[in-house]
């Protein structure tokens, strides 16, 4: 395959079934791309395997961890959070605390609306980026689709998650951020570790750095443009997030 994403006629292809696509996307990802560069942009199943697998994962959770302990854990990875609470009175802190295992029920009920409105901001930053920033000619929808194919390394992260609830990992050891041996910050205590260090090692994932490679080839095959195009934009902007990540990380402690 040429590096502007254009494929020769001899090896185009058409008409994958949504089965095939997402096998394809663990084998030889370009198929996918060139089937949404010719128009077919049908990705009800990858959603649909994000959302069973997000549920999978709640349930989870909630079995072996409780929504408590999981809130919990938040507050005792940030120092000011644990201080503040730590101040209020006994019946106040008690309140805000099921506030807050309210408010983290609610994030993982709501997951499929935070997918959607994660991958629209980002379909629509790259699109931008692609067609003005490298003079690509993709359509929003076909960045779109693209996207939700290129998070399907995701699902092996969760399914990573589940496994290690379930292989009995201690509830207390539990970080709803960060819930699978996928990047160096797994392997550190956030609560020992300085905060920009530990948003730095967490950024640092292996499924984080695939999805990235998948949507960079992607947007530039759609766009029809070189792959380093797409390259550039994908780990450009993930690059400016992680520096956003760390230096806020740092502020607050």
């Amino acid at each position: 395959m040429s590096d502007t994403g254009v494929q020769p006629a001899a090896e185009s292809t058409s008409g994958l079934s949504q089965i095939q696509r997402v096998m394809n996307m663990f084998t030889a990802p370009s198929k996918i791309f060139i089937d949404i560069k010719n128009g077919r942009l049908s990705w009800w199943l990858p959603f649909i395997l994000y959302v069973a697998l997000g549920y999978a994962f709640y349930f989870a959770v909630d079995a072996k961890v409780g929504m408590r302990q999981a809130a919990e854990n938040q507050i005792a990875m940030s120092a000011k959070t644990q201080e503040r609470m730590s101040q209020l009175p006994a019946e106040q802190r008690e309140s805000q605390m099921k506030l807050t295992v309210t408010i983290t029920r609610i994030a993982f009920l709501c997951g499929p609306v935070f997918i959607v409105i994660m991958g629209l901001i980002i379909s629509l930053i790259m699109w931008g980026t692609i067609n003005f920033g490298f003079g690509g000619k993709a359509t929003f929808a076909k960045v779109w689709v693209v996207w939700v194919y290129s998070m399907l390394p995701s699902v092996i992260k969760t399914l990573l998650g589940i496994i290690v609830l379930y292989a009995g990992a201690a509830p207390e050891s539990f970080n709803s951020r960060n819930f699978a041996p996928t990047n160096l910050g797994a392997f550190l205590n956030p609560v020992d570790t300085n905060a920009a260090l530990y948003s730095l090692a967490s950024s640092i994932d292996a499924i984080t750095i695939w999805t990235l490679v998948l949507v960079g080839m992607g947007t530039a095959i759609v766009a029809g443009v070189k792959r380093g195009s797409g390259y550039i934009a994908s780990f450009g902007w993930w690059g400016l997030l992680v520096l956003l990540g760390v230096g806020w990380a740092a502020v607050m402690g």
